[in-house]
């Protein structure tokens, strides 16, 4: 008995994928995606290590380095991330154009930095790194939990999380080493140039998702769009939720802070180079960092099938073992005691990111995806970017006339035992992951 023939319909589906082929496209988007994240976070932090080679060639107060690295960036990246997110998780949007347009914007501003002339002109161009970079990370973390299963949704935001200290870490080394041979313009014309040439790569080697789905498909399983509010009331009725957003925060505003003003502290309190702060603080916040990301990521993976709150237990109890571990490190005169000491610490306080955004992914409906990565951005970066640099610096102007040259040390032995903060805010979440989390 034959088949009959299918009927014609005038639209070709596209072939079904094979596993394989499936398997290999979602590498190559978090392989790509990665090295997008590293050019985000390089271009972000760069200024970190050039703080004081600006501070003296514009003559800059503290206050106004804390403003620069902090506020000028991360309040037009939090306020424009929510809108950005939401047109992220509509059904029709292209996520994959959006974030290579949001990389050659910010590409182009960090190039622009190394032309600003004084603080104003610096000011605005600093506003538009942020500008750009707020259209990268809502849309990343959406197109990877369509990619990936749940179960491996920690490892795989981690694997992406892996930009933050890679970033961190090479904007260290190549600010500190082209600083001293050629100034701080060059580093930033330097770093933000290739970025252009790495959105084309985006656009041509990237796909969305959403564009791809057989006819049939989108007929029978298009989800249903949720308004904004209808996803903010989904997103904070999670108890879970919360708890994460404000662990995130207060992680954020430490971390960010310390990023910057350790680096000084090295350089005022122990009379480092710029390259040999940057080096020093490559080995703690670059390698580190990476080794800590990657295991809070596979750590959640491990055993959070067992029981969901060992999702967030390895970040709840790191903090917490972090904190005595981090003043110890600030105290010690000889700075390489100093840099050895901060190594466990960066660790343990970098293994948050992939499970907190995995659990977040976790927590809502995948219309929402975006949008909820973007209210955690949105507290990390406007309190914790925001605010941390910029208080920090305000409290080392602050502490001057009692503390001297040793102002900054002081406010980094503050900023180790609130790490304690965190650390309990993440315990309770976890408290809450087995009745909330969502099994898609």
């Amino acid at each position: 008995m034959t088949e009959k023939p299918a009927l014609a319909t005038g639209i070709a589906s596209p072939p079904a994928d094979s596993a394989e082929n499936a398997a290999a496209r979602t590498r190559t988007m978090l392989w790509i995606l990665l090295v997008v994240y590293i050019f985000n976070f390089l271009d972000r932090q760069i200024v970190n290590i050039l703080a004081e080679p600006i501070k003296t060639d514009l003559g800059l107060s503290d206050t106004q380095l804390g403003l620069l690295a902090g506020p000028a960036f991360a309040v037009f990246y939090a306020l424009l991330g929510i809108p950005i997110a939401r047109y992220a998780d509509k059904e029709g949007s292209n996520r994959v154009r959006l974030i290579a347009v949001a990389l050659a914007i910010w590409s182009a501003m960090t190039a622009v930095c190394g032309l600003a002339q004084n603080f104003v002109q610096l000011l605005f161009a600093r506003i538009g790194v942020g500008v750009g970079e707020a259209g990268c990370t809502p849309a990343a973390h959406s197109l990877i939990s369509d990619a990936v299963a749940p179960e491996k949704r920690s490892s795989a935001i981690a694997f992406y999380g892996l930009g933050v200290p890679i970033g961190s870490l090479l904007g260290l080394i190549i600010g500190g080493v082209v600083n001293d041979l050629y100034g701080w313009r060059v580093a930033l014309m330097l770093v933000g140039a290739p970025g252009l040439l790495l959105a084309l790569v985006v656009l041509f080697f990237l796909r969305e998702p959403r564009h791809f789905r057989p006819a049939e498909a989108h007929a029978v399983a298009a989800p249903t769009q949720l308004s904004t509010g209808a996803a903010m009331r989904e997103i904070f009725a999670s108890r879970a939720f919360v708890h994460i957003l404000i662990a995130s925060s207060v992680v954020a505003f430490l971390g960010y802070g310390k990023a910057l003003w350790t680096i000084s502290f090295f350089i005022r309190s122990h009379g480092l180079s710029t390259t040999e702060a940057g080096l020093s603080m490559a080995v703690v916040l670059g390698l580190a960092g990476v080794f800590g990301t990657w295991l809070g990521g596979k750590m959640a993976d491990k055993f959070g099938p067992r029981d969901r709150k060992h999702l967030l237990t390895f970040p709840a109890y790191g903090m917490a073992v972090a904190a005595p571990i981090l003043f110890l490190g600030y105290y010690m005169e000889d700075w390489r005691v100093a840099v050895a000491l901060l190594i466990i610490p960066t660790i343990l306080n970098s293994a948050y990111y992939g499970p907190a955004y995995g659990c977040v992914q976790g927590l809502v409906r995948p219309q929402a995806r975006a949008i909820a990565a973007s209210i955690m951005l949105f507290g990390q970066n406007l309190i914790g970017l925001g605010f941390g640099p910029f208080l920090f610096g305000v409290l080392s102007d602050a502490l001057q006339p009692v503390a001297g040259q040793e102002s900054v040390r002081w406010v980094l032995y503050g900023a180790a035992w609130l790490g304690l903060i965190p650390a309990f805010f993440f315990w309770r979440a976890s408290l809450r992951l087995k009745a909330e989390l969502k099994s898609g």
